[in-house]
């Protein structure tokens, strides 16, 4: 099962990644993904530490306990991403 996952803004300046798909490999919200994500270290660590890191799930502000599933479209990105 996989998920697309977009990047925005600033993140996707510190991560050098606008988007990709990924292998959920047990994540199940998107807090898990997120702190899965985190754990690839290096300039991953930016989703561990960026104040407010927002997220959606398809198009939609979520929480970090929101249900993810296969084929959801999931973005992350600051909370000023500018025009």
């Amino acid at each position: 099962m996989s998920v697309k996952v977009l990047y925005f803004a600033a993140l996707r300046d510190a991560l050098d990644c606008g988007d990709e798909t990924v292998e959920l490999d047990g994540a199940r919200t998107l807090g898990e993904l997120r702190d899965r994500l985190a754990a690839r270290g290096g300039r991953w660590e930016a989703l561990a530490t960026t104040r407010n890191l927002r997220m959606a799930r398809n198009q939609r502000m979520a929480p970090p306990d929101t249900a993810i599933a296969d084929g959801d479209e999931i973005a992350f990105f600051p909370p000023v991403t500018g025009g």
